[in-house]
């Protein structure tokens, strides 16, 4: 990890540490390969999407074996171990109550003249949910990014995940977690490809209204370039966590939220801000005691040394200030007071408080979504909840009563606005 203190150096210079190596995949090829995978899979359909399953991931599939069928999801069920089951399905039960508590109800207001105003708020009808797949496997997003979707009440939720092995299985967790949490249909095609045929449609894969759902650099791009046929929930880039901390936090607890982050892959952020040097020390030397017994050393170590950070502060105004800017996808307030300072937070997807409540919780069983804004865009987004897979309708009636009170305004603005055949609209109306 890199130690920087604020006071030698200058808020460029820090900022250039905070936000440096963003991985911009413009400025390389990859972005032209993408275009070239979703434009001929928006031409070729499904045999486009078996071409590029064949070259990327390895694996001959037919068109008609692109779909998961439901022994192959039942099986799956059953080859879980009943802990695993048991875990998972309590995680399910926490995010669907946290997120039907923020679902907002249609209203209609009726007016003393007649008038109606109002909004009807409905489902998106068909969604799309990315998941990861291959060695790296994450039943946990599969929750995240289904359930809301149920809860919101969509109607066809269709899952895509990449194919492994000779026979192009998806793992059986993910099967599991995608049936729990309420998956309509399951394909197994993943990368640029999965992207473009959710977004286009093919002869097999239905087209959907909205694409959810982490991936690589290959699908982050390519859901990009799929926006003006489709929504999206974010562009996700690598994780990050900031830790703020005061001279009062345990530097063992510290090493190991900075791990935790660290293991995902080299490029995830793990950025220590506090007042205290003594801290830093000491949590540096932890975070090489602690690591000699992790599995993924090897990746943590890359990502800690590119991405790591240790920030000394001269107060705790300044450190708040350094977390604002940054807007963390994840925040861990280790401080004496974590609730009073959570007031001066105005910028994190998430924010963890106190030394009881490590970022794993929120990544499996808290509850609140673990789909958050990277890269410093908490600054204007949110994280991923069931009104995301919600639309808002707007309704409007009208009373002749109404019409003869308002009906000048209306005509003055559009005038104004040198639309003679708006004024004219109600004009008609009002000469009857």
């Amino acid at each position: 990890m890199k130690i920087v203190d604020t006071a030698k150096t200058s808020p460029s210079e820090l900022d250039e540490l905070l936000f440096g190596e963003r991985a911009e995949a413009e400025s390389s090829g990859i972005e032209r390969a993408v275009r070239a995978i979703v434009e001929s899979v928006r031409r070729g359909g499904d045999r486009s999407v078996a071409r590029f399953t064949k070259r990327f991931d390895g694996v001959a599939l037919r068109p008609a074996d692109f779909e998961v069928g439901e022994a192959e999801v039942h099986l799956a069920h059953k080859s879980l171990p009943s802990k695993s089951l048991s875990a998972l399905r309590r995680a399910h039960e926490r995010i669907v109550a946290f997120h039907r508590k923020r679902l907002r109800q249609s209203w209609l207001s009726r007016k003393s003249n007649g008038a109606l105003l109002g909004q009807r708020i409905s489902p998106i009808e068909r969604v799309g949910v990315y998941c990861p797949g291959g060695k790296a496997f994450y039943p946990s997003s599969v929750l995240m990014n289904i359930a809301p979707a149920k809860v919101a009440g969509c109607r066809e939720i269709i899952m895509v995940s990449p194919p492994s092995g000779a026979g192009g299985t998806i793992h059986p967790a993910l099967l599991a977690a995608a049936a729990m949490a309420g998956a309509t249909r399951i394909f197994r095609i993943g990368g640029a490809q999965a992207v473009a045929a959710l977004a286009y449609g093919t002869e097999t894969i239905p087209k959907v209204d909205k694409i959810v759902g982490p991936g690589n650099v290959y699908v982050t791009l390519a859901k990009r370039l799929v926006t003006s046929e489709v929504a999206i929930d974010m562009e996700a880039g690598p994780s990050e966590i900031v830790i703020l901390a005061d001279s009062t936090a345990s530097a063992r607890l510290v090493a190991a939220d900075l791990l935790s982050q660290a293991e995902h892959d080299e490029m995830a952020a793990s950025i220590l801000v506090t007042t205290s040097r003594k801290l830093v020390r000491e949590t540096l030397r932890e975070i090489e005691i602690q690591m000699k017994a992790l599995d993924r050393r090897t990746i943590i170590r890359e990502s800690l040394g590119r991405r790591g950070l240790a920030i000394v502060a001269k107060d705790m105004e300044e450190a708040i200030d350094i977390v604002n800017r940054r807007a963390p996808e994840h925040l861990e307030l280790l401080v004496r007071d974590p609730e009073q300072t959570l007031e001066k937070i105005r910028n994190a997807g998430v924010v963890f408080l106190g030394e009881q409540t490590p970022n794993a919780v929120g990544d499996y069983l808290a509850g609140p979504n673990h789909v958050l804004p990277t890269g410093g865009r908490a600054r204007f987004s949110s994280p991923l909840t069931a009104e995301d897979f919600r639309k808002v309708t707007n309704v409007i009636r009208y009373t002749d009563k109404e019409l003869q009170s308002d009906g000048d305004d209306i005509v003055a603005i559009a005038e104004l606005e040198g639309f003679t055949a708006h004024a004219n609209a109600i004009k008609v109306r009002l000469e009857r």
